[in-house]
């Protein structure tokens, strides 16, 4: 009895991943695509886009917290939601200085939110399956930021595809997750009808 309550519960939060990984995937797939077309014609539209961004990682995290054992449980989880929060208000005051200031805001967010994303995913990983791509995101988003602050230096403004193509990297790694797990479920259900 136990047993089938423990798979219940497993093959549950696996649903729960499998369906955020694809709404992460699918937000990040709009905002890349706003950013490349209408976001760099705009100012305002750029601006919107640049305060949503972390806004959204932090409202994505506190969800998947709350739906994977609460907030208390997921403590790198808890984390990034204030981390990703108090991004959202610096950006909206680098904004009000320059590009620069917003990229290196953006790069230590990076930094920050790839180590607590890579932190969950190492703490989910004899659980869940498609964690090693959540790993190599957070690593990535790691590093991605570290080059953010350096190109926050150079004489050159930067401007939102800076952060479009990172948010495309993220995208992509969702969406591996998303499919790894879709596959996953596909070869229990063949191999419980066999």
């Amino acid at each position: 009895m136990t047993d089938g309550h423990t798979d219940f519960a497993r093959f549950s939060q696996e649903r729960w991943l499998k369906l955020y990984y694809f709404a992460r995937t699918a937000f990040s797939a709009v905002w890349v695509a706003a950013a490349f077309t209408v976001g760099q014609h705009s100012s305002t539209i750029a601006a919107v886009l640049l305060v949503a961004y972390p806004a959204w990682d932090a409202v994505a995290n506190y969800f998947d917290a709350s739906r994977s054992g609460g907030l208390a449980q997921n403590r790198t989880q808890t984390v990034n939601v204030v981390v990703s929060l108090a991004t959202t208000l610096t950006v909206v005051l680098a904004l009000q200085m320059s590009m620069n200031w917003v990229l290196a805001v953006f790069g230590a967010w990076a930094i920050l939110s790839g180590l607590l994303q890579l932190g969950t995913a190492v703490l989910r990983w004899k659980s869940y399956g498609a964690q090693w791509a959540m790993i190599l995101s957070g690593a990535q988003s790691a590093l991605a930021g570290a080059f953010f602050i350096v190109q926050a230096r150079m004489p050159m403004p930067p401007s939102i595809t800076n952060v479009a193509g990172y948010a495309a990297v993220g995208a992509f790694y969702f969406l591996v997750s998303a499919v790894w797990l879709s596959v996953s479920e596909l070869r229990r259900k063949a191999a419980r009808a066999s």
